[in-house]
């Protein structure tokens, strides 16, 4: 059974999790975190020793980092490592893990399912050559018995297909989705996050049929725990109501259409990004007056320079940041875009039968960014929000009412 341990940020989750693995000294774990300073945090604060995967020399040869982590499983040692490198893992990484009976905390959902960039002639020279067959139903694609041994341009996609993650989507897109069999291999699993049921992970493991239950993070006799169930929000939730000022006013005006700084929309109105470009600046200067050290803001990566104006242009923080304390004194924020799921991302979940909440997926990660702030230090903090459909998302929230 996985347990789905889904808990408001700065409940405790990570506490909890060192908790159990400190008093824990009959299993082995691994720790898997978004970043590499969030490895150095479990190191330092672990009383049971965990190894992080280097790269290094080993008997006259060179270990990468995969191979550095497949080693420490050898040898049955704990390890804490990034989402990036687990998600590398192998058919090798499966064997290891279920033979040494292993833990997996994940601090944060991971990115299982994407699409794998082909050009259109490599398909048709796949397809025509027999290297892959495809699943009518499921659309799962195998790589040809009889060409196993050969090596090909094509490699890379031989092994994801040995790996069984690779998925033929809408006759002529190739997803790929994180190997399951690697969930399977362990003892236990214990997922730190929060809005599980909006997010990706809980659709991919819906469609591999993997069940799951929920637990909670909270404090009994100083001490953070795990329990079965689910979370009560709602005193958080009167805190944050007095806690988070969203701005109203003309400066909204920009994103008033339901589609509006949306990806897409980014792409097409060169002369509205000049708009929200002053807007953001009249925000920060006038309307809050931040000074530049205790602002946060995104955009999409690609727009950045677009966006960027005069005494915020360093405070720029990535959209999907998330698991990091690094900005807990920031006080003045503004998420400049309208977030929705990937397109392909959702379709292919359609297609395999999956309903999905966009919603409240869009709702889930907004609400990350927003907790790289000060409120999670319960501090009080401004945003500038000049989507209509994303104020409205996080009202809902904050008003405890139904999402998508």
């Amino acid at each position: 059974m996985i347990k789905v341990v889904d808990s408001i940020m700065g409940s405790g989750k990570t506490s909890a999790a060192l908790e159990m693995m400190n008093n824990d000294w009959e299993n082995n774990y691994i720790y898997i975190t978004p970043y590499l300073d969030e490895v150095q945090r479990i190191k330092r604060n672990s009383t049971n020793k965990f190894y992080e995967p280097k790269v290094h020399s080993r008997d006259g040869q060179v270990l990468f980092k995969q191979e550095a982590f497949h080693q420490l499983l050898k040898e049955k040692k704990n390890v804490v490592s990034t989402h990036s490198l687990f998600s590398m893992s192998n058919e090798e990484t499966k064997e290891l893990i279920y033979s040494n009976d292993y833990i997996l905390i994940l601090d944060e959902v991971m990115d299982v399912v994407k699409q794998v960039e082909l050009k259109e002639h490599d398909l048709e020279s796949l397809t025509l050559l027999g290297f892959i067959q495809v699943d009518d139903k499921t659309g799962l694609i195998t790589w040809s018995h009889d060409k196993q041994e050969k090596s090909t341009a094509y490699d890379y996609i031989k092994s994801l297909c040995q790996n069984e993650s690779l998925y033929m989507y809408s006759s002529n897109i190739f997803m790929w989705t994180f190997p399951v069999h690697v969930f399977d291999s362990f003892k236990e699993i214990y997922i730190l996050t929060y809005l599980f049921d909006a997010q990706i992970q809980r659709y991919y493991y819906d469609f591999n049929n993997l069940e799951y239950e929920y637990y909670y993070a909270t404090k009994e006799n100083d001490r953070y725990i795990f329990k079965n169930g689910a979370s009560d929000d709602e005193i958080m939730k009167d805190e944050l109501r007095r806690l988070i000022n969203i701005y109203e006013g003309n400066l909204n005006k920009i994103g008033d259409a339901n589609y509006s700084l949306s990806k897409s929309w980014y792409g097409k109105r060169k002369d509205s990004l000049t708009v929200l470009k002053n807007n953001t600046e009249n925000y920060f200067k006038n309307k809050v007056k931040a000074k530049s050290s205790y602002i946060i803001w995104t955009t999409y990566k690609m727009h950045e320079n677009d966006v960027k104006g005069r005494g915020y242009s360093k405070s720029f923080i990535p959209l999907n940041l998330r698991a990091t304390n690094d900005y807990k004194e920031r006080k003045y924020l503004a998420y400049t875009v309208n977030l929705f799921m990937l397109p392909i991302v959702k379709g292919f979940f359609k297609s395999q039968g999956i309903r999905t909440n966009e919603d409240l997926y869009t709702i889930s990660e907004l609400l990350q960014w927003i907790w790289r702030s000060g409120i999670r230090e319960h501090n009080e903090i401004n945003i500038y929000l000049p989507s209509q459909r994303m104020r409205k998302l996080l009202y809902a929230w904050l008003n405890d009412e139904n999402i998508g």
